[in-house]
């Protein structure tokens, strides 16, 4: 059984920056790659960034590009997701998701097999 457990949610000013953490146990030798969606009230939930599990390839959305950077710690079995230049649009409950196989480059939410909870990130004016 896999769990993903989020932490890092909070809120923060517009500019600020938060750290989101990922942290996987269970069958996580099985992992080929890791993401990180957000779904905003009212919203669909959308894809945020990728990170290939051993190479360290990464993906972003248009919408976080040069502001957003996913990580990870094989060690620790946990992915990152730093986030600078917060804007009140990045307000959402943010997931982290993974899967076995497939592209780096795939962002409909059910390209991922596991999820976790979600993390809430408000980000004021």
């Amino acid at each position: 059984q896999v769990q993903l457990v989020e932490s890092g949610g909070g809120g923060v000013q517009a500019g600020g920056s938060l750290r989101l953490s990922c942290s996987a146990s269970g069958r996580t030798f099985t992992f080929y790659r890791m993401g990180w969606f957000r779904q905003a009230p009212g919203k669909e939930r959308e894809f945020v960034a990728a990170i290939i599990w051993s190479g360290g390839n990464t993906y972003y959305a248009d919408s976080v590009k040069g502001r957003f950077t996913i990580s990870r710690d094989n060690a620790k079995n946990t992915v990152y997701l730093q986030m600078n230049s917060l804007k009140p649009e990045d307000t959402a409950v943010y997931y982290c998701a993974a899967d076995e196989s497939g592209s780096l480059y795939a962002t409909r939410p059910r390209a991922y097999n596991y999820w976790g909870q979600g993390t809430q990130v408000t980000v004021s004016s």
